[in-house]
Parts: C-alpha cells; sequence; structure tokens
C-alpha cells in the first residue's frame, strides 16, 4: 500500500528529517525518478532543469563516469554544466578500479539516503540499463553461484581467441543475452556463459524474472528518445567533439598512469579504440571509425533494453519539437499523477 501523507503547505511527510519510511505499521514508498535513453540523447542537460524543478539531486547511474582523468571519452559533465545541482557517483573511483553493478548499488544507496535527508528527490540520470534496473528493483546479486575455475576457462578463451569466441559461445545458448551484451563486453558475457554452465538457464530468463519484483520506490521512469538519423547524426558529431578536445593526448596520458587493454575503464567506448590504436593495432582514422560504430550499434542495444522494462514513459524529442521547456512540462504533469511531487 502506497501512502503519500503531506504536512504544511503540502510538503511531503518523507522529506522530514530522519523518516525511515514506515508510519503505524504502513510501508510507505518513498519517491524516485529515472532519467535514461541511448547516448548522445541529451540526457545530461534535460536532468539539470528536472532536477530544478522538482529541488532534486542527480546520481550518475553510467559505468564511465565515475572514474577520474576519464572525462572526455565518457563525456562527462563539467562543474559548470551542474549549475550548483548536486552529483553523486561521479569522479569517485581510480581508472585502475573494477567498478561493476554491485559496487553501483552500494553507493546508489548511500547516495540516495543522503538526498532523501536532504529532503531532496533523488533522479538517477544515465544509459546504464542494467544498473537501473538493479537499483529500482533492489535485486541482489550476492547469492548468485559461481565458478571460478570455469570463468578462468573462459578468460583463457578470450586471450586465446578474441572475444568474439565468447560472444560466438553465448549467442548458441542465450541469444537474448547475446543480443544485449556487447561481445567487447567480456565480463558480462562470461557472467552470463558462467550462469547457463551452472543453472542449465538462461540468464535472459532470470533477469525478466527479476523484472517482475515491485520496487520498494515510488517512482517515474523516464526514457527519452529521437529519431533514429538524427541520433546517429548527434553521435558523430560527439565523437568528432570528442577528438577536437583532445581524446587522443587524454588516452596517452592513462597509458602513461599505467592503463591497459583488460582493465574494466579501458573497455570504454572511445577508450578501447583509441588504445588499440596506441598498440599498433589499426591507424587513428580506423579507431574513430571503429569508436563511431560501436557508439551507434550500443544505442541500439540500449534502446532494446529499456523496451523491455516495465512501466516506462518514452519520451520522443520530435513529438516535443525539440523544446525542453515543452519535454518538462509533461514530465512534470506524470510526476503529479504518480504523486512523486
Amino acid at each position: 500500500m502506497i501512502v503519500r501523507y503531506t504536512g504544511k503547505a503540502g510538503w511531503p511527510f518523507w522529506r522530514s528529517k530522519g523518516f525511515a519510511g514506515v508510519l503505524k505499521g504502513i510501508v510507505m514508498k518513498r519517491p524516485l525518478i529515472i532519467l535514461t535513453g541511448p547516448t548522445a540523447v541529451g540526457k545530461t542537460e534535460l536532468s539539470i532543469s528536472l532536477a530544478k524543478m522538482v529541488k532534486g539531486a542527480v546520481i550518475s547511474a553510467d559505468s564511465m563516469q565515475v572514474y577520474r582523468h576519464m572525462d572526455i571519452g565518457s563525456a562527462k559533465i563539467k562543474q559548470e554544466e551542474m549549475q550548483g545541482i548536486p552529483h553523486y557517483l561521479v569522479d569517485i573511483l581510480e581508472p585502475e578500479e573494477e567498478f561493476h553493478v554491485v559496487r553501483f548499488q552500494e553507493y546508489a544507496r548511500a547516495a540516495l539516503e543522503k538526498i532523501y535527508e536532504q529532503g531532496e528527490i533523488p533522479i538517477v540520470a544515465g544509459g546504464t540499463g542494467f544498473y537501473i534496473q538493479a537499483l529500482l528493483y533492489g535485486i541482489d546479486f550476492t547469492e548468485q553461484p559461481e565458478d571460478r575455475a570455469y570463468r578462468k576457462e573462459l578468460e583463457q578463451i578470450a586471450e586465446r581467441q578474441g572475444p568474439g569466441k565468447l560472444h560466438e559461445m553465448l549467442k548458441r545458448v542465450d541469444e537474448k543475452s547475446a543480443e544485449i551484451i556487447h561481445e567487447n563486453n567480456r565480463k558480462r558475457v562470461i557472467r552470463a556463459l558462467e550462469f547457463y554452465h551452472l543453472t542449465g538457464k538462461k540468464i535472459s530468463e532470470h533477469n525478466e524474472q527479476e523484472r517482475m519484483r515491485s520496487s520498494p520506490y515510488q517512482f517515474a521512469y523516464f526514457v527519452l528518445n529521437d529519431d533514429r538519423s538524427r541520433l546517429y547524426e548527434r553521435i558523430e558529431k560527439r565523437v568528432d567533439r570528442m577528438m577536437e578536445e583532445g581524446l587522443l593526448e587524454e588516452v596517452i596520458r592513462l597509458k602513461e598512469m599505467g592503463c591497459k587493454q583488460g582493465m574494466v575503464s579501458m573497455q570504454g567506448l572511445g577508450y578501447k579504440e583509441i588504445l588499440e590504436y596506441l598498440e599498433g593495432e589499426c591507424t587513428l582514422e580506423e579507431a574513430v571509425c571503429r569508436i563511431k560504430r560501436d557508439t551507434r550499434h550500443f544505442a541500439k542495444r540500449q534502446l532494446t533494453w529499456f523496451r523491455r522494462e516495465r512501466e516506462v514513459v518514452w519520451i520522443s524529442k520530435q513529438d516535443f519539437g525539440y523544446d525542453n521547456s515543452r519535454i518538462l512540462a509533461y514530465m512534470q504533469k506524470i510526476l503529479k499523477e504518480k504523486e512523486i511531487i
């Protein structure tokens, strides 16, 4: 049962300091706004305007913006672009550290508590759908089975025959997962194969069951989207801008710091391809073309993921004449209907 209590001037009860989420045995869900969508669609700018509108703070759901020294390739929001809006899970790890869904959950939950204590509404903004799903539905990954020997065997196959071989293996046993997980995301490919090896079940079916969980939050899940040709054009221009701003020099500095192929951080789009160029595996022109191609493919996989999620509010920018003020007015209407604001 969801109950919304208001105090003076309609101030939501959950905004009170020390609110624990329970009143006289009734569990009350705290509000959560999600703003996601494919890469380069314009989430960052909209998230700032949204935060201003609802008195919110932003939690980044991006697997790369957590890393320090990795600003250009991750399209990291700049301090001046934040416009005073608090941001969490940005610039908190060194590139040699590993970031994964369990760590994201841990940091994001801590951030949620801080935001609620301030009487603000948390806005989870970013394009990593897997992270968003894990936080939204409280999925527990700590009890999943593992076989380290089998995992090591798969890692050796990847080293000898390349990540494409593992992806082929995954496609044979779990085609849905292969559609969503890029072959360069070796960690997730191995995890999906390991899950099938241990349980005989597809991890895509397991994830589908997890999606059926009820969320502990009173949430609105917005997916910002655009016409495909326009989105791809934005991706092309973004990559060109990254190169102009010094992506090559950024990766050179990271390499000098000891960053290398195989690190989780260096699997990010842009970093992996430029590092391959620096290792003499391709020309710079080829690396840039690969970044553009792989980013387009990534955007397509993101949209595939979001289409499978429940209770999603799709926002097509062209339907609003590419006017953020109109988009915000529509979001405000939805948030009021859901009693989030």
